[in-house]
């Protein structure tokens, strides 16, 4: 496979299923900060986590990786005159987002009540937690945007809405572990 086709050097790329579009385009937006994430997420992988945690990045990469896929077709193309599916596109489920609601809830078990707003960091490992969910924050906005535009499957937009809820209480646990300092944000009175 060849890395350089020189198809996009005038600033166009293709969707899955054949359509040209600009490189700026907001679906190309959209699975691009997907990607972003998706990298994110390896990096945090590479932290010192322990293997529940790595395994289940291990997952929400591979799903990413299905997310990526949805966003990067061109709904037209995607369904035959029939409804069907004619580009066999993988697809989010609702076990998919269950099981991040399911790890958050076993997380927020071992982790103190939160009554503040905290302020991301105290740890290397929980500041990539947190630019992830930062990530995961953009990646949510700019499909939502999209799919006022053209709509795909609306659980791609829940999956991604429970995954930075994930990636915050992730950054908590990860604190814990770590034994770094929440710092929590109190508002200054004037």
């Amino acid at each position: 496979m060849k890395i350089y086709t020189k198809t996009g050097d005038k600033g166009t790329t293709a969707l899955f299923g054949g359509t040209r579009v600009p490189k700026h385009h907001i679906r190309i937006e959209s699975y691009g900060t997907v990607d972003e994430l998706n990298s994110h997420i390896g990096l945090l992988r590479d932290q010192e986590v322990d293997e529940h945690t790595k395994q289940f990045l291990i997952k929400i990469q591979d799903r990413l990786f299905t997310i990526g896929s949805i966003l990067a077709t061109d709904p037209e193309k995607a369904k035959l005159k029939n409804g069907k599916d004619r580009l066999n596109i993988p697809k989010v489920s609702r076990d998919d987002i269950e099981a991040l609601e399911k790890d958050i809830d076993r997380m927020n078990e071992e982790l103190p009540e939160m009554t503040h707003f905290i302020l991301p960091g105290g740890h290397q490992s929980v500041s990539f937690c947190h630019i992830a969910r930062c990530v995961c924050r953009r990646a949510e906005r700019l499909s939502s945007a999209l799919y006022d535009i053209e709509a795909f499957d609306d659980l791609v937009l829940v999956y991604l809405n429970r995954l930075s809820d994930w990636l915050f209480v992730l950054a908590r646990m990860l604190s814990k572990q770590l034994q770094a300092e929440e710092i929590q944000w109190v508002p200054k009175k004037s």
